[in-house]
């Protein structure tokens, strides 16, 4: 007979006032759909035909440094600009054509010079390169911007144009939607239980167990009870820290070694380069009090059942809520489970 967590059911969350369908008993269907390459071709450490790479030639005529760790530029092809749309020329302001100006930075972070590595691939010293800047880079922007969203998209799946490894930090005056939602979410939260949502989230899941992917002394990373993507993981604070500017120099240590170990299981579930789009949650500046918010990463990979099987969000997902198949619980075993050497310098027999 099927237990609870083997039938369907609906799971909330609380941070993005969501629900998402959860069908465990589907992960057993035959798959015919479509597959993904896997793109294992060797990588070389240096490509002279890469915008990203040291000392070469990016599109706007620019020349990169001879950089020897990280290395940040404007994104020559940045969404967002110091200019903004002339209002007088935009649609007339109603309740179905609300228009408003936007102006903001976007940069681009080179996380290493190698253009092979990825962050599983890099060691915890190179990693703490990239913690620092995406720090300094953070406290540089939002001295100017309320908002600033730090963040990578790894893999031609997620629509990565480049494999050099990078992210890009997108700052702007207005609150995203996202940061919105979960900005309401923890303050309603706060006012009815006097505690942070995600402090007492840590605390639950820290004596649950079951959904622990990885902890240290600082961090907390977990399958989050209500996700929506098969091996969609939440990076925690254990602090009380609302934005990636607070981070001291033990802290900055620790995210470091928790970033190399969730990458590595990430590239060891199915032996690739594991895909994903991840990104940081800070408070808004604007707030008259954060006492409610605590800083967290969220990392939404795509893959469901191998490297080359992809999870659509179709249909369903599409036109009514998120819809899972494997459940919370059990992503996190299998993450738990594979080792944290990663598989590329496993020894050949």
């Amino acid at each position: 007979m099927m237990n609870a967590y083997e039938l369907p059911h609906r799971r909330y969350n609380p941070l993005m006032d969501e629900w998402v369908l959860v069908s465990p008993h589907r992960n057993n269907r035959p798959w015919k759909g479509e597959v993904e390459a896997i793109s294992e071709e060797h990588i070389p450490s240096f490509d002279d035909a890469c915008p990203l790479c040291p000392s070469n030639k990016r599109a706007n005529g620019e020349v990169n440094t001879n950089y020897p760790n990280t290395f940040v530029f404007s994104n020559d092809f940045g969404a967002i600009m110091p200019i903004s749309a002339n209002m007088t020329e935009l649609s007339s302001q109603s309740l179905l054509t609300r228009s408003e100006t936007v102006t903001g930075e976007c940069r681009v972070i080179c996380f290493s010079p190698d253009h092979s590595k990825t962050l599983a691939q890099m060691n915890i010293s190179e990693i703490r390169h990239v913690v620092d800047t995406w720090k300094q880079n953070y406290l540089e922007l939002s001295a100017h911007y309320n908002c600033v969203h730090i963040f990578e998209n790894k893999g031609a799946v997620m629509g990565c144009s480049q494999p050099h490894p990078h992210g890009q930090i997108w700052a702007h005056q207005h609150r995203s939607s996202e940061i919105e939602k979960a900005n309401t979410s923890q303050e309603a939260y706060f006012h009815q239980k006097k505690s942070p949502l995600l402090d007492d989230y840590v605390q639950m899941e820290i004596k649950d167990k079951s959904r622990i992917v990885a902890e240290n002394a600082d961090w907390l990373v977990v399958v989050p009870y209500w996700a929506k993507w098969p091996f969609e993981t939440l990076l925690l604070t254990k602090h009380s820290l609302v934005d990636i500017g607070q981070l001291n120099n033990d802290q900055s240590q620790t995210l470091a070694q928790i970033l190399s170990e969730l990458t590595i299981r990430y590239d060891n579930l199915f032996r690739c380069r594991f895909p994903y789009s991840m990104g940081w949650h800070c408070a808004p500046k604007d707030l008259q009090s954060n006492d409610h918010w605590r800083l967290h990463a969220h990392f939404y990979p795509p893959l469901l059942r191998s490297a080359t099987v992809k999870k659509f969000m179709v249909g369903y997902e599409m036109l009514a809520e998120s819809q899972r198949d494997l459940t919370a619980e059990k992503a996190a075993q299998l993450l738990r489970d594979v080792v944290t050497v990663h598989y590329s310098l496993e020894t050949q027999p």
